[in-house]
């Protein structure tokens, strides 16, 4: 008898994001499940993807992400799909969209403005108001949202500069209670950022208490990522070991040239750890960072570029220095005029960034960040990038270790189930790509091109791109 799926994908070299070696095999999927792997030829599909030997694996899940605002705002979530990705992790770095109890401050409070810029986002009173939002307008790719440490505070304090009150303590940990009730998978803190600076270790633990109850996660961009790296370290460690919870380093990296070459060091310290606790982390596959554009961020930067301006629109795109030319002032007054303003810095060592990548328990995250006008090109270029640039070209690890890190490692530590795997009853998440032609074309001159040698994508079963462009379909699930 004929077995007829609702897609069948024909003559696929299938990498399953376990890591194991790449096979040949087709594809038949029924509803949101993968249903056969094997010789399907005698099979018929309602829709029939022919692959020609071409790549067939997991969907990739970006570990890292700043899209909460963008599921909702640009569903089709272009920047994403065309790239391979199908499930991201939003709320990262301390700030998410909710919960909002009370009108957000005007301006609003970087770095949240790196969500909105506008305050009319930060609308959801409750977390479950903001899933229920994703819920009831799917975007074209899943997502698992984290709350934002540093939103909270927001939401509960008046005066960010000192460390939260007992009273404001207990007010954020009955948030986070509520928002991991409704949903949410763990709490992300941004210590590097000035709203959180104050924060001292006792009250992130505090705050976070009610995740060992929930299964969460802690992720973190940590307070230091130069000089003090190792400090940082050992406080998240701290936090993690406190609460009896998996902690995440966030864009895991080394800045400023003293310090170059000191992911030696911190390899060897978080690969120490983990064999005492769950440690994870991620990174991303460029030598420069993003965010927002302040003068103390300026120390150290070999090259600083702006991403975008509220105030002078029009040097997005720009060299800080040249705007600073043009406007006949110092970088550090430039700054000024230009804020509030975000923008890119060139702060990181080649050799620390292809180790951190090739380091196994490294996960792949892109950081972007979708609503400035020049953006960083890794919101467009990550995995591509990763898989062209990194495994094909410069032969860093092969391909079945580089879509193992942007798939199965990343579902198994965020506790995606059923996710990040090619496996017969695992949900149909796929990317299907060219191995020989995929890397981003995205550059710091052009930031927003499509990547190289992605063939197509598949969302719980159905096909979101196709040569090219968004096929206008929508099956995003809040996970």
């Amino acid at each position: 008898m004929t077995q007829n799926f609702d897609l069948l994908i024909r003559n696929a070299t299938i990498v399953d994001g376990t890591g194991a070696a790449r096979y040949s095999g087709d594809l038949g999927i029924r509803g949101d499940r993968i249903d056969r792997i094997g010789d399907l030829a005698g099979a018929s599909g309602r829709q029939e993807i022919d692959l020609a030997g071409r790549v067939a694996a997991p969907g990739f899940i970006d570990a890292h992400t700043h899209d909460d605002r963008l599921l909702l705002s640009g569903p089709d979530m272009a920047p994403k799909v065309s790239q391979g990705v199908t499930t991201v992790i939003g709320g990262n770095c301390g700030i998410s969209l909710a919960p909002m109890p009370r009108a957000i401050p005007s301006p609003v409070t970087p770095p949240l403005n790196l969500l909105d810029d506008s305050g009319n986002w930060f609308r959801f009173r409750r977390f479950s108001d903001y899933l229920d939002a994703l819920r009831a307008q799917p975007a074209a790719i899943n997502c698992a949202m984290l709350v934002g440490h540093t939103t909270l505070r927001v939401a509960t304090m008046d005066d960010l500069s000192r460390p939260a009150s007992r009273a404001e303590i207990a007010a954020m940990r009955q948030l986070v209670d509520e928002t991991l009730t409704a949903g949410a998978i763990g709490v992300s803190t941004g210590l590097f950022y000035e709203p959180a600076f104050a924060a001292p270790t006792e009250e992130i633990i505090e705050v976070c208490r009610p995740l060992a109850e929930h299964k969460g996660v802690y992720c973190t961009h940590m307070r230091n990522e130069d000089a003090k790296v190792v400090e940082a370290l050992e406080e998240t460690f701290r936090i993690g070991r406190a609460l009896g919870v998996p902690v995440v380093i966030s864009h895991h990296k080394v800045q400023e040239v003293a310090n170059f070459g000191r992911s030696v060091e911190t390899l060897a310290l978080i690969q120490q750890r983990m064999r005492e606790q769950p440690v994870c982390l991620d990174c991303y596959p460029y030598t420069a960072g993003s965010t927002i554009l302040s003068v103390n961020r300026l120390r150290g930067a070999k090259r600083v570029l702006v991403s975008w301006s509220k105030a002078l629109p029009q040097y997005a795109g720009q060299d800080l220095d040249a705007i600073a030319g043009q406007l006949g002032v110092s970088p550090e007054e430039a700054v000024e005029r230009l804020s509030p303003a975000g923008a890119i810095y060139f702060k990181m060592d080649e050799a620390d960034v292809q180790r951190i990548l090739k380091f196994g328990p490294t996960m792949i995250g892109s950081d972007g960040l979708p609503h400035d006008a020049a953006p960083h090109p890794r919101l467009w270029g990550t995995f591509p990038r990763v898989l062209g640039h990194y495994g094909r070209l410069l032969g860093l690890f092969s391909l079945e270790m580089a879509v193992h890190k942007m798939t199965g490692l990343t579902a198994s530590n965020f506790g995606l189930r059923d996710r990040g795997v090619l496996q017969e009853g695992a949900y149909a998440d796929l990317a299907l790509f060219d191995a020989d032609t995929v890397d981003a074309a995205s550059t710091y001159e052009s930031p927003m091109a499509q990547a190289r040698g992605i063939e197509a994508v598949v969302v719980n079963g159905t096909v979101v791109w196709r040569d090219g462009r968004a096929t206008g379909t929508r099956p995003g699930r809040v996970l």
